[in-house]
């Protein structure tokens, strides 16, 4: 279940891309110079349906897991978790630094793309997998579309080859894999959430298995 802190920015998510839809027909309408009164209630009827869907979106993503970083306990439930989501974003970590940092910017944007779904795997635990996809790194994330793995982000080679690489930067990069919905100017806006996660106590950076 969503905690009162994630259902209520879930809720400003809904209602932001609701808003955006309504401001689009609105403008759509506006174009028009000659709308008769059948052509104004279509275009309503319309927008109500558009809502109707993206409703029952919101409620068939949040009953997946989608909105919460989670972790899969085990090798048959990934498949599962693959399979019932369009869009997932797989972190295989171990437990050091760089996995812990990856793990902060995954938490913040699960709660920001309720489009897509966003767990971890020990990659350690679970062997047959880790082959599989020839996890050979970590952390690497699977970005993964329609049940099939389309791209990875090994390390942080891709994001400055530094673990001081911001939310954003992690953002552009899965928006590039069309592994999230991106509208060009990231959504992590709030000072907490786009400073960089800075290492304070190690000097470990990505690691080989």
């Amino acid at each position: 279940m969503a905690n009162p802190n994630l259902q209520d920015i879930i809720e400003k998510q809904v209602l932001t891309v609701a808003k955006a839809v309504e401001d689009k027909i609105d403008e759509e309408i506006s174009a028009l110079d000659r709308l008769d009164l059948d052509d104004i209630e279509a275009l309503r009827e319309r927008r109500l349906q558009q809502m109707k869907r993206m409703a029952e979106k919101r409620s068939r993503w949040i009953s997946l897991g989608h909105g919460e970083y989670t972790e899969i306990p085990s090798e048959k439930d990934f498949f599962s978790a693959v399979k019932a989501s369009d869009r997932v974003v797989c972190h295989f970590y171990r437990d050091n630094w760089p996995c812990k940092v990856m793990d902060k910017h995954m938490s913040i944007l699960a709660k920001q793309h309720i489009e897509t779904r966003f767990v971890k795997i020990h990659a350690e635990k679970s062997p047959f997998l880790a082959d599989k996809l020839k996890i050979a790194v970590l952390p690497t994330l699977a970005l993964i579309k329609n049940a099939k793995v389309d791209d990875y982000v090994v390390g942080f080679d891709e994001l400055g080859g530094t673990d001081e690489f911001s939310t954003e930067d992690m953002e552009e990069r899965l928006a590039k894999a069309q592994v999230i919905f991106f509208e060009g100017e990231s959504s992590s806006k709030s000072s907490a959430q786009t400073r960089s996660v800075r290492q304070s106590e190690s000097n470990d950076s990505s690691d080989s298995d």
